[in-house]
């Protein structure tokens, strides 16, 4: 005789656990399977983002920052820090307390609103029934009145570069460096790629981004990944754009990249290199071939704006469905499919997901940006602040970067707003909620921004959008 559940989750990552929290608020009986165990041997809750991803990779990005100021940037306050020093070891330790403190936090809000946690891989069966194999192989047959598909993803790997001991490592294997290479490569300048270089760049190693395309983050407005790419290059990383990686040989622990770029054939050698060229759903094994549930050749499970397969009852989110590969993204999506099993109309509004590189300087961005807006022939106005003329941020020696606000050239709705510089993860922010209600640069011009502070960067280039920056030249005025 199997369980039964009016939502059973697959998956705990960020989209799985937010539903399963949300669906049992609603007053549904909840169940949520996860397989990940963590370095204790134990289940360990909240998938990619906070056990391999998101929160240690930000941790590792704080810790890094903060020796590097200390060295190179302390001085211009007049604090000095002779006879620095970086103890790699406690850094991973603050590292993996701060992921066993999250996971946990999972774990308790599972068990405070009701979800029931069960270990193992699930597989969703012929009519709604979820197959669950534990450690041992021994398996069980759920049911549920809805099942919620949040597998998630992996990192890709490719034939060039084949996974090997510590030397060639995925993401995952890039937070775990016991010391600092000497030489670091990493194929792919995303933002995996660039996150995880920038973390051993601050602390020394030498680092060259392999990127096959000729363009410098094309996802971003093209201002931004210029002004991008000019200060990671002045930072001391070496990002080859162009260039494609072909082959990896590995001898006394070092492993030598074979690539082409616009000089041809080319060698380089590495202590250690990392493969971030993106991730894939992770959907193996997730669906018995009679579920009835559809999936393309990538493994990416169709399901419609709502979140619903080919399946009545039956939903997909996260990294599993189209869409940015995001963890709020699936957040939302779960709680989006939570409610609406609950009976309720939530919908979700994919144009204003916002996206973020956690480098520092931090780059954001939400909306469209000025390239895909020319494209679909939308005029537009455009307004820009440097953060070089931002009080606060000069005050704080990071003045680096740019508030962008583009808008349209007749309703002056706010289309975009991108930004790199201090913040610009918190900046973008304020501009999604405003242009969450339907804001025009006018608006934002209107508001009290408090002085000083950084949020007065947007201020100023909304203003700018129609010639009315105060502290910057307007290219026009009105």
């Amino acid at each position: 005789m199997s369980d039964k559940y009016d939502v059973v989750v697959i998956g705990a990552g960020p989209g799985g656990y937010v539903a399963a929290i949300r669906a049992a608020q609603l007053g549904l009986k909840v169940a949520c399977i996860e397989k990940y165990v963590g370095k204790d041997g134990k289940q360990a809750l909240g998938g990619t983002c906070l056990n391999v991803g998101c929160i240690p990779s930000k941790a590792l990005l704080d810790s890094s920052w903060k020796f590097h100021e200390a060295q190179d940037g302390f001085q211009i306050h007049g604090i000095s820090t002779k006879g620095l020093s970086i103890d790699i070891p406690a850094m991973l330790e603050r590292k993996d307390k701060i992921v066993k403190q999250f996971t946990g936090g999972v774990t308790a809000l599972f068990k405070a609103n009701g979800v029931t946690s069960i270990e193992g891989h699930g597989k969703l069966l012929a009519g709604k029934k979820v197959e669950v194999t534990d450690a041992e192989g021994k398996t069980t047959v759920l049911e549920a009145e809805n099942v919620i598909l949040a597998s998630g993803s992996r990192p890709i790997e490719i034939p060039p570069a084949p996974l090997t001991d510590d030397i060639i490592v995925d993401s995952t294997g890039a937070l775990e460096f016991q010391t600092v290479p000497k030489k670091l490569g990493v194929i792919g300048a995303g933002v995996i790629g660039l996150e995880l270089g920038s973390v051993w760049r601050r602390l020394g190693a030498e680092v060259v981004v392999f990127e096959a395309l000729d363009k410098f983050l094309g996802l971003a407005d093209e201002q931004i990944s210029k002004e991008a790419l000019k200060t990671f290059t002045k930072q001391g990383m070496q990002i080859r754009l162009g260039a494609r990686v072909t082959g990896t040989d590995i001898k006394r622990k070092q492993v030598t990249v074979s690539f082409t770029d616009a000089d041809g054939e080319q060698q380089l050698s590495f202590d250690k290199l990392i493969v971030a060229v993106g991730r894939r759903p992770y959907t193996e094994n997730l669906l018995a071939s009679d579920s009835g549930v559809d999936m393309d050749e990538r493994g990416v499970i169709f399901a419609d704006d709502y979140c619903a397969t080919s399946v009545p009852g039956v939903y997909a989110v996260g990294d599993a469905v189209r869409g940015a590969m995001l963890a709020h993204k699936a957040s939302e999506e779960g709680v989006m499919v939570a409610e609406r099993i609950a009976g309720h109309k939530t919908a979700m509004n994919y144009d204003l997901v916002p996206s973020v590189i956690y480098t520092h300087p931090e780059i954001a961005w939400v909306g469209k940006n000025e390239q895909q807006l020319k494209t679909e022939g939308v005029e537009v106005n455009v307004g820009v602040f440097p953060f070089a003329a931002n009080g606060r941020a000069v005050a704080a020696n990071d003045a680096g970067g740019m508030v962008k606000v583009i808008a349209d050239a007749k309703t002056d709705r706010v289309l975009g707003v991108h930004v790199i510089g201090p913040g610009a993860a918190e900046l973008v922010q304020q501009g999604a909620i405003g242009m969450e209600f339907g804001t025009s640069a006018e608006d934002l011009g209107m508001m009290v921004f408090s002085h000083p502070t950084v949020s007065e960067a947007l201020h100023e280039a909304a203003l700018a959008v129609n010639g009315h920056a105060i502290h910057v030249a307007n290219r026009k005025k009105r």
